[in-house]
């Protein structure tokens, strides 16, 4: 194992201070855009993740999507799937009527 002592300590003698780099005003400018285009890019991320209309929107877009895509590529597990919904759907209104009218 072998070790690289070219590296001044920060107590010996030998230790030099770094130069601060010299940036031309062209260079800064550059620099200072990079960093305001990255900043708006966070930006547009986090209000992208924490619109929860939007979301809404997007995923009943995707899910309406996937439901036409069904359809067409097989009909019959879609209609499967609409049978089972209207199964839920009735037994809930089945149960909430029920549940209202024993209570009389």
């Amino acid at each position: 194992m072998t070790t690289d002592n070219t590296a001044p300590r920060s107590g010996s003698a030998k230790a030099v201070e770094a130069k601060p780099e010299h940036h031309s005003t062209g260079e800064l400018r550059a620099e200072a855009a990079r960093a305001r285009a990255e900043l708006a890019g966070t930006l547009d991320a986090i209000e992208y993740k924490l619109n929860v209309p939007k979301q809404i929107k997007i995923n009943t877009r995707r899910f309406t999507l996937g439901l036409h895509r069904l359809g067409d590529e097989n009909p019959t597990a879609l209609a499967g799937i609409a049978l089972g919904a209207a199964a839920v759907v009735g037994t809930a209104v089945w149960w909430g009527v029920k549940t209202v009218l024993d209570r009389r």
